[in-house]
């Protein structure tokens, strides 16, 4: 069904896009925007990624890109995938496909010339919609309305659409946190198939799980999505031992903060998040510096010293969510000039008179001092 809605913006007139559907559509094939492009243009949001789907065959369209000098590279050609550069631009070219035996993320697939068949076999109703070259919407399966009220909806039958790919368990919850309505809650069918399914993400790789977590926790505000994940058995699964209780107040704490998920994780807690979630060294250990800061009761200015301001701000903040009491007014101000602030003595000021471990025992006394006396002693304090 054609809508009277048309998409725009400089993603889809640019000459380098346009040339791709044009290698299409002038030896007769469709050329369609699908997907995120379309549904977030519909949102007013940025388009980063290009979709295209076709009812052309891969190896037609590696053809014909050659044909239009383009450069066309087999990126998932036995999934129908040709990945189209034009003028350094990539752009997925798929060819419309339906599903002939699913398990889990594997796929067996059959290449289509309809478009009702490929809408019916994407996850969920605000990603069947598509485009045309010139922008005019077209949706086959009723997503637009689901789009404008801000509904994720599974595509057809939740149950089935989540056994093809378990991966959709947290996709759903994902997807409700960017694009779903605040104050609506999880649709009701989605949410319990996915809870019958709990099983399956067990079957997902720590990579997959930890790549959704990351998304997910970045969204503006992921509490709704993640208390349902917790209530439906799903957090517990994938994060045994967290806990969303916390997550509400930090998202309010965090007004003027922008989001950030490894502070958002840091609340969550959890048993070995660095393991499940595959985080990387650097990541583990910015999460254990967090959360163990957070539990000492040190004035905003130190944590901005001991952790620098973007550390010192994730741990003021969680310190707050956990405990239940705001930080101090002024607080932001502190971190920053607690972060500024430089110990005036170092190791070369205390030698010869002190070495070893007794050199690292005298600047750690002498560190304390400074910073008990809110960094005003001097050098020649210290040292006098």
């Amino acid at each position: 069904m054609t809508f009277d809605r048309i998409i725009t913006g400089p993603w889809l007139t640019r000459a380098p896009t346009q040339a791709v559907c044009a290698a299409l559509t002038a030896a007769g094939h469709r050329a369609l925007f699908v997907g995120g492009c379309v549904r977030n243009a519909l949102m007013g949001e940025p388009v980063a990624d290009i979709d295209i789907t076709t009812d052309a065959r891969p190896e037609t369209v590696l053809r014909l890109a050659e044909q239009a000098g383009l450069k066309p590279v087999p990126t998932g050609i036995e999934h129908g995938t040709v990945t189209v550069v034009s003028d350094g631009i990539p752009h997925e070219v798929t060819t419309f496909r339906r599903d002939v035996e699913t398990f889990g993320r594997r796929a067996t697939v059959a290449f289509s010339d309809r478009l009702e068949e490929d809408a019916g076999r994407r996850d969920f109703t605000m990603n069947a919609l598509y485009a045309t070259p010139e922008g005019r919407v077209i949706d086959p399966l009723g997503g637009l309305a689901d789009l404008e009220a801000r509904r994720v909806r599974f595509v057809g039958e939740p149950r089935q659409r989540i056994a093809e790919d378990y991966l959709r368990i947290l996709r759903f919850f994902r997807f409700h946190a960017w694009y779903g309505n605040p104050g609506d809650g999880l649709d009701p069918e989605g949410l319990a198939a996915c809870a019958a399914a709990v099983d399956g993400v067990e079957t997902l790789s720590r990579e997959r799980i930890g790549h959704e977590m990351r998304r997910l926790l970045a969204a503006l505000d992921p509490a709704p999505s993640l208390a349902s994940m917790q209530m439906a058995g799903i957090l517990g699964r994938i994060l045994p031992g967290a806990d969303a209780a916390a997550l509400p107040l930090l998202v309010h704490l965090e007004q003027g903060a922008a989001p950030h998920w490894l502070r958002r994780l840091a609340a969550l807690g959890g048993d070995e998040p660095e393991t499940r979630l595959r985080l990387s060294r650097s990541e583990a250990a910015q999460l254990g510096r967090v959360v163990l800061a957070a539990r000492e009761p040190a004035p905003p200015a130190e944590t901005g010293y001991r952790l620098g301001s973007e550390e010192g701000l994730d741990v003021v903040l969680l310190r707050a969510a956990l405990t239940g009491m705001p930080p101090p007014e002024g607080w932001q101000a502190e971190v920053a000039r607690g972060a500024r602030a430089h110990f005036p003595v170092n190791a070369q000021d205390l030698m010869p008179a002190f070495s070893g471990p007794a050199l690292g025992r005298k600047l750690a006394e002498l560190e304390a001092r400074w910073v008990a006396s809110d960094f005003t002693l001097t050098r020649a304090d210290l040292l006098g």
